[in-house]
């Protein structure tokens, strides 16, 4: 954290300040897109959603260039950079929220939810602030590495030296001697660069705008091994591996035509010989009119977490493929000790039932192969439900249609929920629509953010006698169990003329992990 710490920044003489600041072609500069590739590698270097570059005026802070955001002003007195202009070294504002200076900023309490912050200060020669370039994010962090810090103020200095330059372009009266310092300062700029993408753990490449690779930093040769300039052009697609050549190919093609973003992984040959998964990515750096004039992308080495992820997959599925077997063994176990004891055939059937249900649940939701995968969604909740379901009708929707919305679930859910559906179906086809020809069940799921709701609906089952209706068994318990206690939801029974409806309230969270994250 700076130590800036005022509630309010230095004020300065804003007269003074004003007549520096029409020396330099600020509206021009962000016209002609002079600092887009700036704030852009800004962006990549700190992992950043949004990056800015901004002067700050009397009235207001104005955006030279931005990326992440559509903001192209806001009112000073919500500007950070006021703040981070005074200092020498980058201003870093790791929770906003908790940062007395900027709590109750606007662009904190609401739309973009600034809470971290890091700015490297734009200073012209005579020392006078004119703002910041900056990245933000809507999440606190614990601050910027060094290396990015560093990356940061180099930016910056880059920053300044280009727009010194369109300043020494218009003093006319000294046109030689300030046009030397100009090359010379993009000289600079340009090394620094360089160096700076030199020292990144990721291959970079840059291209022309139609495709036409110009530029690799030393990792990409220390990589490949490729000798300097062989990969210009069109060389690079050489070094894939001949599976990816024509995949990469149609990806970059399509990033060229449509200006989306580039990224892809595909095999790259190494300077040994051997072939490496790589992670591929390019952004567009545009113009002040939209127009692509350079790609700017990294290659990044993600060999060893392929191949982990593919191992974990492998094992995965068979531990998955381990535990359908067991319910297969804790079946055939229960139908053998049943022959030996026939009074407790129907307990039996039942339990088997249920075991078989648990099965298909873990089934729909564990890790598949390509060719074992079901054919609905494994995080579907309407796709688990027709799963269960399906041993009551031939066809899909015969008797049983499932309407409404679709809720993500995994396979802690799975469980209860298998239970859940197989109790009122079981309940359904003894006494209940599934009982008689005509008989349909519908089920309505509607999902909202905090609490979804699923209705079983019963239509042409046999008259319900209301005394056995309420009569609670252990197929009833096992429905309370599941949906209270598990779930955490809430049920509530109608017994209609028609048949049963059951309607259930449960947290959207209970469904699976990912909604709790959310």
């Amino acid at each position: 954290m700076s130590a800036l710490t005022s509630l309010a920044p230095p004020v300065l003489d804003e007269g003074a300040r004003e007549q520096v600041m029409a020396l330099y072609d600020l509206g021009g500069a962000r016209d002609d897109g002079l600092l887009e590739d700036l704030v852009t590698f800004a962006a990549e270097l700190c992992n950043a959603p949004t990056a800015l570059l901004s002067v700050v005026e009397p009235e207001e802070q104005v955006f030279l260039a931005r990326t992440g955001t559509d903001l192209e002003r806001t009112p000073r007195s919500q500007s950070f950079c006021a703040y981070a202009m005074h200092g020498s070294r980058p201003m870093e504002v790791h929770d906003a929220t908790q940062d007395q200076r900027f709590a109750d900023n606007p662009l904190v309490v609401g739309a973009p939810h600034i809470r971290f912050y890091a700015g490297a200060p734009l200073s012209t020669r005579e020392g006078v602030p004119l703002g910041a370039i900056c990245v933000l994010d809507d999440t606190p962090r614990d601050g910027l590495t060094p290396f990015q810090a560093r990356g940061l103020e180099i930016l910056a200095t880059t920053a300044m030296a280009r727009l010194e330059s369109r300043r020494v372009a218009r003093e006319q009266g000294e046109q030689r001697r300030k046009t030397a310092q100009t090359r010379a300062a993009l000289a600079e700029s340009e090394l620094r660069f360089r160096t700076l993408a030199d020292t990144m753990p990721q291959m970079v490449w840059s291209t022309l705008p139609d495709g036409f690779h110009d530029y690799y930093n030393a990792r990409w040769y220390d990589f490949t091994g490729a000798p300097a300039g062989t990969t210009d052009g069109e060389g690079w697609n050489n070094m894939f591996h001949a599976e990816d050549q024509e995949r990469a190919w149609d990806v970059w093609r399509q990033s060229l035509a449509t200006g989306d973003p580039y990224q892809i992984e595909y095999r790259l040959r190494h300077f040994d010989g051997t072939y490496r998964w790589v992670l591929g990515r390019a952004l567009p750096i545009r113009d002040g009119e939209g127009n692509i004039t350079r790609w700017f992308g990294t290659c990044t080495d993600i060999h060893e977490q392929k191949l982990a992820l593919e191992e974990r997959e492998v094992i995965s599925q068979e531990l998955s493929h381990r535990i359908k077997n067991i319910f297969a063994v804790i079946g055939g176990l229960i139908q053998f000790a049943a022959r030996a004891h026939p009074p407790l055939a129907p307990l039996v059937a039942d339990l088997r039932a249920r075991i078989a249900a648990l099965g298909r649940a873990h089934d729909f939701v564990r890790p598949h192969s390509p060719s074992s995968r079901p054919s609905a969604h494994q995080d579907s909740l309407r796709g688990l439900i027709e799963e269960l379901l399906a041993p009551y009708q031939a066809l899909p929707g015969e008797r049983v249609t499932v309407t409404g919305a679709d809720i993500h679930i995994d396979d802690r859910a799975a469980t209860p929920l298998a239970l859940l559906f197989h109790e009122l179906a079981t309940n359904a086809s003894k006494y209940g629509a599934l009982s008689t020809p005509d008989g349909h069940i519908t089920v309505h799921i509607g999902r909202e953010a905090e609490q979804s709701h699923i209705i079983w609906q019963e239509n042409g089952g046999p008259p319900i006698d209301p005394a056995i209706a309420q009569t609670t068994g252990f197929g009833s318990q096992l429905i309370e169990l599941s949906a209270v206690r598990q779930l955490g939801g809430a049920i509530r029974r109608h017994w209609r003329p028609a048949g049963l409806e059951l309607a259930l309230d449960i947290p959207t969270a209970s469904f699976s992990r990912a909604s709790r994250s959310e």
